[in-house]
């Protein structure tokens, strides 16, 4: 197809630099491409329909910026990365597909999908270890995402206004959510985080004003095993951890921006200015995350107390297997302990 391609057509992109026609409609690509070009199809607003081709490598900067009547991407397993902004302002794209493969997709780039207003759900690949800031912001529809176990930081903005994202969770891979990178998320409810030992920037959560917790699995399935294993003693010490709550199957430390309703009442706080109270909340949410690095202090305190009491029992069971006679009235003179100085090293170490 040539660039006066008429606008019921199927213009083929051969990645030539040619001219896209700026009314074009359905676009198929050529089998030789490996890389959309810069800005190659940026604000071609009729755009409905691109059917990109296998072996296609990356979707580079503003390539489909403000392709406003984009609906659908799906993107073939070889694409391992998308440039800055390549769809960002795609205000009617409604779903993007992004496949894993034998290398898949690794980089999310910059305000790839920002104001994508009409995107619903995305599920990240499990290929993919980098996404860029902005890269959600403004996905106001956005409801469902899945991050997999790659990625070790959400940048700074990256959900940002999602204002439809009720539940996110982070999985035990990340171990950093930049400064405002849920700032704005109006309906988010709950934040379920996989790595207790992550670090949450100030104003990660700012103006997240139905936010109610943060829950910890991990940590639950860690404290019900020392109680299991006997050390029930933990209970009342965690009693005296404050804003930790646990009980019926969850670990959770509650916002405070419902403490604070319930104490100032509705009324008090709509008279407050509302950045100073976001900025307040958000200060007073990460004092209280920060309370959760006592808890685990605590709770590896009593796994080593657990596991040199193990360790102990194995030696002792290995020296009665090392003699003939196991007569029972001989056991316990072949009992074995860790060396008192070694384990009350390990256990103060970890206080």
């Amino acid at each position: 197809m040539t660039s006066n391609t008429s606008a019921d057509e199927v213009f083929e992109y051969t990645g030539n630099y040619e001219e896209v026609p700026k009314d074009v409609v359905s676009v198929r690509f050529h089998p030789s491409v490996v890389e959309v070009n810069h800005y190659a199809f940026i604000n071609c607003n009729s755009l409905k329909e691109v059917v990109l081709n296998g072996g296609l490598r990356e979707i580079n900067k503003f390539a489909f910026y403000d392709c406003t009547a984009l609906e659908h991407i799906t993107l073939p397993s070889t694409v391992t990365k998308l440039g800055k902004s390549a769809f960002n302002h795609c205000k009617n794209l409604r779903e993007v597909v992004l496949n894993d493969g034998s290398e898949g997709l690794q980089k999310i780039g910059i305000n790839v999908f920002q104001d994508c207003t009409s995107l619903q759900s995305i599920n990240i690949p499990s290929t993919v270890d980098e996404i860029g800031k902005n890269a959600f912001k403004g996905c106001t529809n956005l409801r469902d995402v899945v991050l997999n176990d790659r990625i070790n930081k959400i940048k700074q903005g990256t959900f940002k206004d999602c204002t439809s994202l009720e539940c996110i969770t982070i999985p035990s891979t990340v171990d950093e959510i930049d400064k405002l990178a849920f700032k704005g998320c109006s309906r988010l409810r709950e934040v379920v985080i996989y790595n207790e030992e992550i670090q949450i920037e100030d104003k990660a959560f700012a103006n997240c004003t139905l936010l109610e917790r943060f829950s910890f699995p991990s940590l639950w399935t860690r404290l019900v095993n020392i109680i299991q294993a006997g050390q029930r003693d933990i209970e009342a010490k965690l009693d005296d951890i404050p804003a930790v709550d646990w009980k019926g199957g969850e670990l959770v430390v509650s916002s405070v921006r419902r403490e604070i309703e319930k104490q100032w009442g509705m009324e008090t706080v709509s008279e407050v200015d509302e950045e100073k109270l976001d900025e307040l909340i958000a200060e007073l949410d990460k004092e209280k995350l920060d309370k959760i690095v006592r808890l685990i202090r605590l709770i590896r305190y009593y796994e080593i107390k657990e596991a040199t009491t193990l360790f102990e029992l194995a030696l002792w069971k290995a020296r009665i297997d090392q003699v003939e006679d196991s007569n029972p009235m001989n056991r316990e003179e072949r009992r074995v302990e860790v060396p008192g100085p070694v384990k009350d090293t390990i256990l103060q170490y970890l206080k």
